[in-house]
Order: C-alpha cells, then sequence, then structure tokens
C-alpha cells in the first residue's frame, strides 16, 4: 500500500490530506489568504499526528501545481521539492485541472478561477486532455463546450469544486506514482501582476 501526503496552496488556503492506497485517512483545510508559509508544515505534522503516522512512511508526495495564486503555488512547490529530496521519495504534481477531472465523465470541462473576472480551462475528452486556456468568465469559448460537457469548478453554474482539493490531488497521484516523471514544477496561464519597477536602481558608489 502506498501513503501519499498531498496538499495545495494554490488559493486562499491550506489544504492537505493523506492517503493510504485506496483510503482517505485525513484530511484538514484552512481558510487563509495570507501565512500560508508558515502554516503550511505545521498543518502537516498535525495531519500525521491525527493519523498516527509519521514522515518516514510516506511512499509519495502531492502537490496542486495550479494555476492559481503565484506565491501560494511556489510555497507549495517548493516545500513538496525540498521534502522529496529530504525523505528521499517522489514528489508528484498535480494541476487543478486533473484534480477536478478525476474520476469524472467526458467529455468535462475543467474549471478554475482566474483574476479579472475570467477563468482558467482546460477539456478533457475520450482522446486525452485539450490544451489549458485563459478566457472570459461570461464568454466560455463554444469549442471548449462540445455536445453533452460536463462543466465543473469556477464557471457559472458549473458543479462546484470540492472545499478540499488535496484528497483528489493525492488520488491522481496514486495512479502515477510508479511512473516516471520529474520534479514537480509551477504551472502558471498568465504573466505574474507585479512588474519590474521602471526606475532606475541607484548608483552604487565604490
Amino acid at each position: 500500500m502506498s501513503l501519499i501526503l498531498a496538499f495545495d496552496t494554490s488559493a486562499p488556503h491550506c489544504a492537505a490530506a493523506l492517503l493510504d492506497g485506496d483510503s482517505l485517512i485525513a484530511s484538514q483545510r484552512e481558510e487563509m489568504a495570507r501565512g500560508q508559509a508558515e502554516r503550511l508544515v505545521p498543518l502537516l505534522e498535525e495531519l500525521l499526528s491525527t493519523a498516527g503516522r509519521n514522515w518516514s512512511e510516506l511512499s509519495a508526495l502531492a502537490v496542486g501545481v495550479g494555476p492559481g495564486n503565484f506565491t501560494g503555488i511556489r510555497i507549495s512547490v517548493s516545500l513538496a521539492r525540498g521534502l522529496a529530496l529530504g525523505l528521499g521519495i517522489p514528489a508528484i504534481g498535480v494541476t487543478g485541472f486533473d484534480m477536478l477531472a478525476h474520476g469524472q465523465r467526458r467529455p468535462l470541462l475543467a474549471t478554475l478561477p482566474a483574476p479579472r473576472n475570467q477563468l482558467y480551462g482546460q477539456l478533457f475528452s475520450d482522446e486525452g486532455p485539450g490544451e489549458a486556456r485563459l478566457f472570459a468568465a461570461e464568454e466560455i469559448p463554444a469549442e471548449l463546450t462540445p455536445e453533452d460537457t460536463l462543466i465543473i469548478g469556477a464557471a457559472p453554474g458549473a458543479r462546484p469544486a470540492p472545499e478540499n482539493p488535496a484528497p483528489l490531488i493525492a488520488a491522481v497521484a496514486a495512479t502515477r506514482i510508479d511512473a516516471a516523471h520529474g520534479a514537480p514544477a509551477p504551472f502558471y496561464l498568465r504573466p505574474a501582476d507585479a512588474a519590474p519597477p521602471r526606475d532606475a536602481p541607484p548608483r552604487i558608489i565604490p
């Protein structure tokens, strides 16, 4: 049996789950817009303690890689890579789209909230996943909604996403644990809002 610890901070929350084989044995989610970097490790330790498990028992880590909040994604991905190196176990990155599509029928349009009244979306068909897109929330492109498409996530009228994404992130990772994969990396679909300063840097006098 594989023991997988999953976590996600790609949205304003700290979310975590512990999956033992096919059994979800612990999960927790805390709403927070700030402080995720300070809270995430204690949350994971609490989750393991509640389940009577420890770090050395883990078979793999699973981490939400976005799209979503830039800083939040970096927090989780950096932690997953560091823990994987220290524990000598794989870290498996899972997108929010794959999380929403797990176990659902096709065709399916997985949608996630984006800034400025936009959505991130990806269509999953019997042929596989399509290209991830960014589009206006009120104007979902027709090519993303073929006949009988199930829409899930943040789109208007869609089936809502789970409150805690971590159990599904763990479930997706469980299907990939024996496959070859590289270290998880952030999955971004838009540039950062922050822009470099326009003023010239101050001169440094030798």
